[in-house]
């Protein structure tokens, strides 16, 4: 009797979460440097330099930041505005990415995020507890069982406005315990960081111009809307 010997069935490639594509692709963004604009998921990572953004530790951190820059820069405003730069980039500029590029986002609210120092004690990268990404209807992802679907960017733009404002207000309280930094100029700076990144961000990721500036413009009214002056001057 002759045993016929049929090939295996190949096995079932196993899908990418959500949230590691988005990573990948943020990582790609500059080359050289993966983490300016990636997240990681804290849980899959050493704690080691990890620090929780909503713990109790959040003011001390930010006063080693702050001692750290004093220590090239003479001018304490100077400093002051170096540490709020290197906090919003990794609230506000981070999510930023994914929203103009690719309409999705994760969750930057004070009680998700993490930020990791180097050794030299500079932020250079940031982690969240809750990696699960809001999408729009229209992406490949929304099917998936691990994301939340928005209705529109405009209601991505709200969300993510929303919970960004709690951990830039907690930011911007524990840098004054350093430096004086009125609130007026650290919104602005919130607001250009949110408007050179949609003219950055399309070149570096190849994406629409037009898209990213109106995403961009639709997150700007979404900050002002919620009582925060991110439209006004940096001088």
């Amino acid at each position: 009797m002759t045993t016929l010997l049929l090939p295996s069935p190949a096995a079932a490639p196993t899908p990418v979460r959500a949230f590691d594509d988005t990573r990948r692709r943020l990582e790609s963004l500059t080359a050289g440097a993966p983490r300016v604009y990636a997240v990681a998921c804290v849980d899959e990572e050493p704690r080691r330099r990890w620090w929780y953004l909503g713990g109790m530790e959040r003011t001390h951190r930010i006063e080693l930041l702050y001692a750290r820059a004093r220590e090239d820069v003479e001018d304490p405003r100077i400093a002051a505005e170096q540490v709020a730069a290197a906090l919003i980039h990794a609230v506000t500029g981070r999510v930023l990415a994914p929203y103009v590029l690719d309409g999705r986002v994760w969750d930057p609210g004070l009680d998700n995020l993490w930020l990791h120092q180097d050794s030299d004690g500079c932020i250079d990268w940031a982690g969240v507890a809750d990696d699960t990404l809001r999408v729009l209807p229209d992406d490949p992802a929304a099917d998936s069982g691990d994301v939340v679907v928005l209705p529109c960017e405009e209601a991505m733009a709200v969300w993510t406005a929303h919970r960004a404002v709690t951990a830039l207000t907690a930011v911007h309280g524990a840098v004054c315990r350093s430096a004086p930094l009125d609130g007026p100029r650290f919104w602005a700076m919130v607001g250009r960081s949110v408007v050179t990144g949609t003219a950055q961000l399309p070149i570096l990721g190849g994406g629409s111009r037009r898209v990213a500036a109106r995403r961009g413009q639709i997150l700007l009214d979404a900050f002002v809307a919620a009582g925060f002056p991110v439209r006004g001057l940096v001088k």
